[in-house]
């Protein structure tokens, strides 16, 4: 049989957070040919209105789609609470994969049955996140730590490095107090920034990134009848990267 054409995948995120999706998903689906968009002229989108950051992703979407790709994968914890409802209903039949706080997973894992979770206040705020928290809490407190101007002090970071330094200092104190023994990074942003935050807290709190749970979800979409938990093989030729960025 004729090898079929790379998968196409978009990506798009309010700055380089989705970055750290990005390489769980070069890892899953290393020939795919990946475009990434980060909209650095209006990063952070946190703070912003829903009807913003829903008008944005339809505008960032759909230059996505017209550029032919297969799957458009939202990396942005705000975006997908908030647009890709939107994003679905003006494309049917593309395929969407967006990234949640990984709550169900978070109380899974406490020990103590309290779990912590960073965000941006636009993602706390959406209705999408009241719903996780609801549907998975059980037994467990979830404390839901709004961490504005993180986002963009680890945009900024390679030019003011104290800054970002003493935002995480302020909350890894909080999170300390807060006694929570499992912490989700709920914005894509914050794993760039999981081993300074780990550091912080000590190796007796658990942090929780859904990246390679959305990766393997992408996977299983375009994957054919692969499984999601394969491999290509290491020999296999990387598809090619484009990254975009609107400032």
């Amino acid at each position: 049989a004729p090898d079929r054409a790379p998968d196409r995948i978009g990506i798009f995120d309010s700055g380089i957070g989705g970055l750290s999706v990005l390489r769980a998903v070069r890892a899953h689906l290393p020939t795919a040919t990946l475009t990434y968009i980060a909209d650095s002229r209006h990063t952070p989108w946190g703070e912003r209105s829903a009807a913003w950051v829903s008008a944005r992703c339809l505008q960032l979407a759909g230059w996505l789609i017209g550029d032919g790709c297969d799957l458009v994968l939202v990396a942005c914890n705000t975006a997908t609470t908030q647009a890709i409802a939107a994003l679905r209903t003006r494309w049917p039949g593309q395929h969407f994969v967006g990234v949640e706080p990984g709550i169900k997973p978070a109380v899974a894992a406490s020990r103590n049955h309290r779990v912590a979770v960073m965000a941006t206040t636009g993602t706390l705020r959406s209705p999408r996140l009241q719903q996780l928290v609801q549907a998975h809490v059980g037994r467990a407190q979830v404390l839901q730590l709004p961490c504005p101007g993180l986002a963009e002090a680890i945009e900024a970071s390679g030019d003011h490095p104290t800054a970002l330094a003493a935002r995480l200092d302020q909350i890894s104190a909080a999170l300390r107090a807060s006694g929570a023994d499992t912490v989700v990074l709920g914005c894509t942003h914050y794993p760039l920034v999981a081993a300074a935050l780990q550091q912080r807290l000590g190796a007796g709190i658990t942090l929780i990134d859904t990246a390679e749970a959305v990766a393997r979800r992408v996977h299983s979409l375009l994957g054919g009848s692969t499984t999601s938990t394969t491999r290509a093989p290491t020999n296999a030729t990387p598809g090619s990267l484009r990254l975009y960025s609107t400032a």
